[in-house]
């Protein structure tokens, strides 16, 4: 079993920042990509941005030019560093890793969720 657990989340003034992390755990072999989604209220789940082993990234083009996406391959930790924030960035934020166990199985696992609230 892989497990995620996040941090970070809070409640912020628009203009402001956040950085989420996410450390995952367990039974892993590899982690071939992690990332961040996002919910929120009244709306289907998002991607936010992604980073896959190598260091290839993609974002939604909402958060490009404000988020940074890292990880740390060694730590099995990514961040995602929010600048700018603004009010529609409000949404709970959940982390994704997608890779092989120890075993070589295939797994995909979320985290709890963190919410991020953007006053104006």
């Amino acid at each position: 079993q892989v497990q995620l657990v996040e941090s970070g989340g809070g409640l912020v003034q628009a203009g402001g920042s956040l950085r989420l992390s996410c450390a995952a755990s367990g039974s892993i072999f590899s982690i071939r990509s992690m990332g961040w989604y996002r919910q929120a209220p009244g709306k289907e789940r998002e991607l936010v941005a992604i980073i896959t082993r190598g260091g290839n990234t993609n974002y939604a083009d909402s958060v490009k030019g404000r988020f940074t996406i890292s990880r740390d391959n060694a730590k099995n930790t990514v961040y995602l560093q929010m600048n700018s924030l603004k009010p529609e960035d409000t949404a709970v934020y959940y982390c994704n890793t997608q890779g092989q166990t120890s075993t070589l199985r295939e797994f995909v696992s979320w985290g709890q969720g963190t919410q991020v609230t953007v006053s104006s």
